[in-house]
């Protein structure tokens, strides 16, 4: 079973600690209590002793400290998810609403070919008698085309604003991906830092 890298990482907190150092803490813990087992009951026992107690503190902080930030850095990454996920369902709101757009532009674009092919066939009727018939009928058909083009327009202009929104909010994710590695980039160096004043 493959093991991921949340559990790689869980592993080397709990058994190198923050520092890195706890393998050589917990040898020299080892080593002083072999001595200390060995050595005769004096004054120097019982500073051992002392060293002892003091080793096995620092382990046990260390340990805690490394619970406490993979707790953290699992809270912090369920945050990461959860706007994840919002982000990619805004993303296909976004995508739904540009395809409502193009099928409406579509639909415009069959009236506006039937309306062409309307006009053909009014040029017919007009060479034929009724001209005032015939001359009412075009009004009617010329008011249709000036809706037609005006709902066109409209939906053209509303299928530009979704692009808009659309590039807007990929340059939104982004610019929040590039937040989220600046966060993590931070988290590492502080995380460094606290190592290194650990080990000082």
């Amino acid at each position: 079973m493959a093991v991921s890298d949340d559990d790689i990482i869980k592993r080397r907190l709990l058994i190198d600690g923050e520092g890195g150092n706890d393998d050589k803490r917990l040898n020299n813990l080892l080593k002083m209590f072999i001595r200390w087992t060995q050595s005769p009951v004096d004054e120097d026992s019982n500073m051992v002793y002392q060293r002892i107690l003091s080793t096995i503190s620092q382990c046990e902080y260390t340990l805690e400290k490394s619970v406490k930030v993979y707790q953290m850095n699992l809270e912090e990454q369920q945050n990461y998810e959860t706007l994840n996920q919002r982000i990619e369902n805004k993303i296909e709101e976004a995508t739904l609403k540009i395809t409502e757009c193009k099928s409406e532009l579509q639909q415009a674009k069959r009236i506006r070919k039937n309306r062409q092919e309307y006009d053909a066939l009014a040029k017919v009727i007009h060479t034929h008698p009724d001209r005032q018939a015939t001359t009412k009928q075009l009004q009617s058909l010329d008011e249709e085309l000036k809706t037609f083009k005006d709902r066109k327009q409209k939906l053209e202009e509303k299928l530009d604003s979704r692009r808009k929104q659309f590039l807007v909010l990929i340059t939104a994710i982004h610019e929040l991906q590039a937040i989220l590695d600046e966060d993590e980039k931070k988290a590492e160096i502080e995380e460094q830092k606290t190592e290194e004043m650990e080990t000082s």
